[in-house]
């Protein structure tokens, strides 16, 4: 079983009580760093949304049973009053718990379904080699995201495109998507559609630098379609990097590299996920 299929076990098990960060991380066997990025990379949630999710769809099909009152509802799903309980419910569907009761059903809410990790789904993967690489700047275009809310980074890679090639101080044909963490009290985490570059003059409007320092990397290959890349960094964190014997870098959290065997166009190909190591 995979690190993050032990985290979900875990919460599965435990998400109608008060669970702490440190107990997942342990289950796991990563560091809470770690686990809150690699639990966003890998299945689209934050820990915490995630927990929120499964409590408040629990507290959905609870209030329609009219077993319970709307406060022992609230209770049960780990709020300590009527408000906070409302103001969450609201926040996550839309409607308030008397709104619900009154409607008898749950057929239009999108309820927070159990993430079900299969892991004999995932492919091989592939070993992978090891390179120090002198430090770079990188220039681009970024943006935050939240794990759940991943949809408009293509729409980045559409933007920055209109510039690749042409940008001043450019280094080589190679495009690089960078995934740093969010500012710190945000969720989520920031992604950077880049290229290397000599120089930051002279740079389009819009456009932002990243600085890495020189640092040895673990080189990963996914082959085929890029939206099937979550398969490869699930079972490089979760999988990988635990049993490894390295200990992660830092910074970036990854770094996928694309070069004349990606088409952009397609979306096929192959695609280099790097991996900072610790030295």
């Amino acid at each position: 079983m995979s690190a993050i299929s032990r985290a979900i076990w875990f919460i599965e098990s435990h998400f109608t009580s008060d669970i702490s960060l440190d107990e997942i991380a342990a289950t796991a066997g990563l560091s809470r760093y770690h686990l809150s990025r690699v639990f966003g990379m890998t299945t689209g949630h934050s820990i915490s949304g995630y927990i929120r999710g499964r409590r408040l769809s629990g507290a959905a099909l609870a209030l329609i049973d009219n077993s319970s009152t709307i406060l022992q509802v609230a209770l049960d799903a780990g709020y300590g009053s009527h408000e906070a309980f409302t103001r969450a419910f609201r926040e996550q569907f839309g409607m308030t718990p008397e709104s619900l009761r009154k409607q008898g059903h749950v057929r239009n809410l999108a309820l927070q379904e159990p993430i079900r990790m299969d892991d004999t789904r995932f492919p091989k993967l592939e070993a992978p080699r090891f390179e120090t690489y002198p430090a770079m700047l990188l220039v681009g275009f970024a943006g935050t995201y939240a794990h759940e809310a991943t949809q408009a980074i293509p729409s980045l890679w559409q933007k920055f495109n209109q510039h690749y090639g042409h940008i001043p101080g450019q280094v080589g044909n190679v495009a690089y998507g960078v995934c740093t963490p969010a500012d710190e009290g945000t969720e989520g985490f920031r992604y950077m559609s880049a290229v290397e570059a000599s120089e930051a003059d002279n740079l389009p409007e819009g456009f932002t630098t990243t600085r890495l320092p020189q640092q040895r990397y673990a080189v990963f290959t996914h082959r085929g379609h890029i939206s099937g890349i979550t398969a490869t960094v699930h079972q490089i964190f979760g999988e990988w990097l635990p049993q490894s014997g390295h200990e992660h870098g830092g910074t970036p959290d990854m770094m996928e590299r694309y070069d004349d065997r990606f088409d952009p166009r397609t979306g096929t190909g192959v695609t280099e996920i790097w991996i900072p190591l610790k030295a």
